[in-house]
């Protein structure tokens, strides 16, 4: 008993305090994760063996790959090609371009997924912001928040669907049916919102705007054949995305086949690719998946979630309502998809013995995981991704910066996800 309230205080102890080093933001964030994570070890909170059991391999081969077919996409010009296209269709004008840019983002990480989303998006809007001569970060800001509330809308648009979908055996269109409606929303109203709140630093000269409305966009392509290799492999991978379930292939895979069939058909050095790729953003990830690792071990989220349910005494109202909050609340601090593997089988734990529908339930935490990882630049996969891309073009944003922004609009999310969690199924 003692070693376990030792474990207890320790893990919280330590997860508290590195998360109090990332709010700070006077140290570099991976390294800080990576310390937090060490540290789980040397208190023998998680064994080596455990540690790198809690590591999500499908996460970070899923973001490496990507990563590299993105990085041999862009020497292809497409990037550049879409930015000048896009702002041409906005006229030049930067809040009609962050609209444009947040919608997209929305609409693409519901049929795709949100990281692969963020990691094709983002290289087009610092490009156009740079051509604009207009701070890139309210729009970083804008398209995060956007693939969060795009991904809730289907299966696979954001992990915690995938792992609800497999586990509880819910298919595309469910989320379809339950998701799609309240996400289409959210995404126009927080859209609207934020544009309002950024309207003032949106702001271009009108000799750029018709500089860039001049650019021939066309000249930007470099090598059409990669390009058509390119988008190829990349329509495939995405294609194979959508299917994955029928195929019994973890999406990681699919991502590092086609990366290697990339490298390989178009000939590109492997190591200029190597140095493409966000390894602070995998690191920062690997240091976070082990912290959680060590709550988790400690029966910290265990004792979390248990606690929700006996507190709600078995009301379906007030449990519904509960597992919203908790799962945004949680996921915008700890990586959603360790959460949503604890509270799986504790709900369907909690079915057996009351025999009560879970559907609402369900349905709660799906919104209530994805929608919480708007809430911090470390709540979910996508943030970490738009983040230390901005950050090494030279545009950091702060934990703090971020979070006084995302983190109100995200409790506003969640209030209308309860009032239409409330109003449809309860």
């Amino acid at each position: 008993m003692e070693a376990n309230i030792f474990h207890i205080v320790s893990s919280a102890s330590i997860f508290l305090i590195t998360y109090a080093f990332i709010i700070w933001d006077k140290f570099n964030r991976t390294v800080v994760a990576l310390v937090g994570g060490a540290l789980m070890l040397v208190f023998g909170i998680l064994t080596p063996e455990i540690a790198l059991k809690e590591i999500d391999y499908n996460t970070l081969g899923l973001l490496i790959g990507m990563m590299a077919i993105v990085a041999i996409t862009k020497i292809s010009g497409v990037f550049e090609y879409l930015a000048i296209k896009i702002v041409k269709i906005a006229k030049g004008e930067p809040i009609r371009l962050i609209i444009l840019f947040s919608i997209i983002t929305g609409i693409l990480s519901a049929f795709l997924d949100n990281v692969t989303t963020i990691l094709l998006i983002l290289p087009i809007t610092l490009s156009v912001a740079k051509d604009l001569d207009i701070d890139p970060i309210p729009f970083v800001i804008c398209e995060i928040f956007s693939s969060n509330v795009g991904g809730t809308a289907t299966l696979i648009g954001d992990p915690p669907n995938i792992m609800i979908g497999s586990l509880v055996g819910f298919s595309y269109l469910d989320f379809i049916k339950n998701n799609a409606l309240i996400s289409i929303f959210l995404l126009f109203i927080t859209t609207y919102l934020l544009a309002l709140i950024y309207k003032k630093k949106l702001v271009s000269t009108s000799d750029l705007k018709a500089k860039v409305m001049r650019m021939n966009e066309n000249g930007f392509i470099k090598d059409r054949v990669l390009l058509f290799k390119s988008l190829s492999v990349l329509f495939l991978t995405l294609l194979a995305f959508m299917f994955h379930g029928v195929l019994h292939i973890e999406s990681s895979l699919i991502a590092v086949i086609g990366a290697l069939v990339l490298i390989l058909i178009s000939k590109i050095n492997i190591k200029n690719v190597f140095l493409e790729i966000e390894w602070k953003t995998i690191f920062f990830f690997v240091g976070l998946f082990i912290m959680v690792g060590g709550i988790k071990e400690a029966g910290i989220l265990d004792m979390l979630a248990v606690e929700v349910l006996n507190i709600t005494q078995g009301n379906i109202v007030y449990i519904t309502i509960a597992i919203l909050w908790v799962s945004a609340i949680a996921s915008a601090f700890i990586d959603n998809i360790p959460f949503v593997a604890t509270m799986i089988p504790l709900i369907k734990h909690l079915g057996v013995i009351s025999g009560m529908n879970l559907t609402p339930i369900w349905w709660a935490l799906s919104l209530g995981a994805c929608l919480g990882g708007n809430g911090t630049i470390v709540g979910a996969s996508a943030n970490v991704i738009a983040i230390g891309i901005s950050e090494e073009k030279g545009h950091k944003i702060t934990f703090r910066r971020y979070f006084k922004i995302a983190f109100p609009l995200m409790i506003f999310t969640i209030i209308i996800c309860t009032i239409y969690l409330y109003i449809f199924y309860l």
